[in-house]
């Protein structure tokens, strides 16, 4: 019986990723929902080919989304629109396996409700965790919801983490022989850049990954390293560790995508080609494996690869990531809110690419910070934060 499978964000990288991999085993799943913010050609030319039962737009885009449809036939398909759309889309009683897929804070609410309808939650949208990791974690073991890494360095910790790592006690200190989470990054395509000429960055040149093919706003982040503090946060999450105990390792050529050290010396590495095909493969069929289109590693060709540490003088995001981590609460979910703005303000040229991180910090120095012990206190900080960035921004500008 084939499993139906619901899309949030389904005309990003990872949503035409994850249609990939379905197009290879569709007798054994099927796409029951699709979601989509502003590509609405695009998305009506994957409700052609997938014929899903609902697909969900913003509610200025639903006019658009029913001419395109109707112009091909496809009269049967449901329309939902806005937050409600996706968070019915997500707990919906016939969908099996969602792929959270939205980029940004937009992702929170339906996340979370995929978790509490128990659903099997392929996690690409990490702003989720980032914002809400105590609640959604909470919420994942309440419903006996699945809850699978789908960025490539947490599916790689996932895969090298012993069995049963996740029923242990969640207590921050690792645990089953586990001493540290070793977290890799590529080091963006600024990665020897001076302090100097990163002031000079463009947009364009920011959003040119020299490994990955990503959207704009996660482009910009792993420039900056942004992104790469955001993981951590996630991982922290993920893997109920305190942050003291995953190290940041800059590696270029994106070959190992993350590692799990022992007490007995031992360093467990997950290695691939980076495809985002094999962690949304492996999340999306475990424990079984499935195939994909993927070549295997080929040794000889990346016989050097490099390490080194993070300069986070250059890079100063990855601090403040770790330092919101360190001092929980609000704070990750304050820094997350002003990176998002900030990103959107570098990406319509309104700031430099410098000065991203700079709104990050203002806004948390700003911001009082608090117990986020509910999903309402968590927006309620998401939208003052976001504010205060534009604030900041507008400032700069004048």
């Amino acid at each position: 019986m084939s499993q139906s499978v619901c899309i949030l964000g389904v005309t990003g990288s990872i949503g035409q990723s994850t249609l990939k991999i379905l197009d290879s085993h569709s007798e054994e799943y099927s796409v029951f929902a699709v979601t989509a913010h502003s590509r609405i050609v695009e998305l009506a030319e994957i409700c052609k080919q997938y014929r899903p039962k609902i697909a969900v737009v913003p509610s200025h885009k639903v006019d658009e989304l029913h001419q395109l449809l109707i112009q091909d036939g496809l009269t049967e398909i449901e329309i939902l629109h806005g937050e409600a759309g996706l968070i019915a889309v997500s707990e919906h009683p016939q969908v099996d396996v969602v792929m959270a897929a939205i980029v940004g804070a937009a992702g929170l609410l339906p996340t979370l409700a995929a978790v509490k309808a128990g659903k099997r939650v392929l996690l690409a949208n990490k702003e989720a965790l980032v914002m809400s990791g105590d609640i959604m974690m909470q919420a994942a073991k309440d419903h006996h919801a699945a809850l699978l890494p789908v960025d490539s360095e947490h599916n790689a910790i996932f895969q090298c983490l012993p069995d049963g790592y996740f029923q242990a006690e969640r207590n921050g200190q690792p645990k089953m022989g586990v001493s540290r989470i070793l977290l890799t990054a590529s080091g963006g395509p600024f990665l020897n850049h001076t302090i100097e000429q990163l002031q000079n960055v463009t947009p364009a040149q920011a959003c040119k990954h020299p490994n990955w093919s990503m959207g704009q706003k996660i482009s910009v982040d792993s420039a900056t390293l942004m992104n790469k503090g955001l993981e951590l946060i996630e991982a922290c999450h993920l893997f109920a560790i305190s942050e003291h105990f995953v190290t940041v390792v800059v590696h270029p050529q994106s070959i190992i995508h993350s590692m799990v050290q022992y007490v007995d010396g031992s360093t467990l590495a997950q290695m691939g080609n980076p495809d985002m095909c094999t962690p949304i493969a492996h999340a999306l069929a475990w424990p079984k494996r499935i195939q994909t289109h993927v070549p295997a590693l080929d040794l000889f060709a990346n016989s050097h690869l490099n390490f080194q540490e993070p300069d986070t003088a250059r890079f100063p995001a990855l601090k403040l990531a770790r330092q919101a981590m360190k001092s929980g609460g609000l704070a990750p979910a304050i820094l997350n809110a002003a990176n998002e703005i900030a990103v959107a303000a570098f990406l319509n040229n309104q700031i430099g690419f410098t000065q991203i991180p700079q709104v990050a910090e203002q806004t948390l120095n700003r911001m009082e910070n608090a117990v986020a012990d509910t999903i309402d206190v968590i927006l309620q900080a998401d939208q003052a934060a976001r504010a205060i960035a534009q604030q900041f921004i507008m400032n700069k500008g004048s």
